[in-house]
């Protein structure tokens, strides 16, 4: 009998080679889905924004991250791991959802996560607005059961309608913990700030299965605090994260829609991210990018640098 052969993941594009200004912007310039047996991770663009409750255009989000992701170098000395080599991942392109009719767009995006679930283990979602991390999630509870969910965000995202509709940007952990997606007992905010419209929105939340890191906790006690509360809350369960970019302070990212003052910083940020290699990571998105209010791809290139170290997490030690 022949051992079998697993084929060294296929990495991306050599800048020496080829510029990094050059040729077709996959994320980080990695090989497209189809270019590949299988990935370990595909990352995937998930253009749609017509759940927003304020500035539209993150339905343009995929392609501007994709734009700033050129700069992305094979090894993440910070992480002491080669995201491209440990393991295979691809760009799976977009995934198409109708721009017209919100619950339609949700079914077709849960959808597509299902079918790029059959060729590659794990999916990081580009956004697009927070309203698809609900048919994401979803997806991801269809394999692992209720997921703890680790949301970095301005906003709860607890909301229950906006205008009666019932998914929107600001409801999609509401409608997850209704549907039993989330463990109650593992999920957590950071980067909660700004006003909110009562006193019962914090009520309501802590019901729905939430613990807050607030921006001001973060201010006041430092990221190896925050960290400790997260990895305590989370434990080993199956992980998923959810990243708004708007969690930065506008400073860094003022390409989105609905920005707060005060936020964590890109280096805070990504900090917090790198302490979490060791945790059962089944799947995340990065949302919220807006490219009409971004100036000098600032948000770009935080969102970019979001994903290359969720990759990195990722990647087996």
């Amino acid at each position: 009998m022949q051992p079998s052969h697993t084929p060294e993941p296929r990495g991306p594009v050599d800048a020496s080679v080829v510029p990094r200004f050059a040729g077709i912007a996959t994320f980080a310039r990695l090989p497209r889905l189809d270019e590949v047996e299988k990935a370990d991770v595909a990352i995937v663009g998930v253009p749609f924004d017509s759940g927003v409750s304020y500035r539209p255009g993150a339905r343009f989000g995929p392609a501007h991250v994709r734009e700033a992701s050129r700069l992305l170098r094979p090894y993440n000395p910070a992480q002491g791991v080669f995201p491209f080599g440990a393991q295979q991942v691809a760009d799976a392109g977009d995934i198409a959802a109708n721009p017209f009719d919100i619950a339609a767009a949700v079914a077709e995006i849960e959808a597509g996560a299902r079918e790029l679930r059959s060729r590659a283990d794990r999916l990081v979602a580009i956004g697009g607005d927070h309203t698809i991390a609900l048919p994401l999630l979803r997806e991801v509870t269809s394999v692992h059961g209720p997921v703890a969910v680790l949301h970095f965000d301005a906003h709860l995202d607890t909301w229950d309608t906006y205008f009666g509709a019932p998914t929107t940007h600001g409801t999609p952990f509401r409608r997850a913990s209704e549907e039993g997606l989330i463990d109650l007992t593992a999920s957590m905010h950071v980067g909660i700030r700004g006003p909110l419209y009562a006193k019962s929105d914090l009520e309501d939340d802590a019901r729905l299965g939430f613990a807050i890191v607030t921006s001001e906790y973060v201010e006041e006690h430092g990221v190896p605090s925050a960290v400790d509360r997260i990895r305590a809350r989370v434990g080993h369960k199956p992980l998923y994260i959810s990243i708004d970019i708007d969690v930065l302070d506008p400073a860094h990212a003022p390409g989105t829609g609905t920005p707060e003052a005060g936020g964590l910083t890109s280096r805070e940020l990504l900090r917090m991210l790198r302490a979490l290699t060791d945790l059962r990571i089944v799947g995340a998105d990065v949302v919220e990018v807006a490219p009409a209010y971004d100036h000098a791809q600032l948000t770009a290139v935080a969102a970019s640098h979001v994903v290359y170290e969720l990759l990195s997490a990722m990647a087996p030690r």
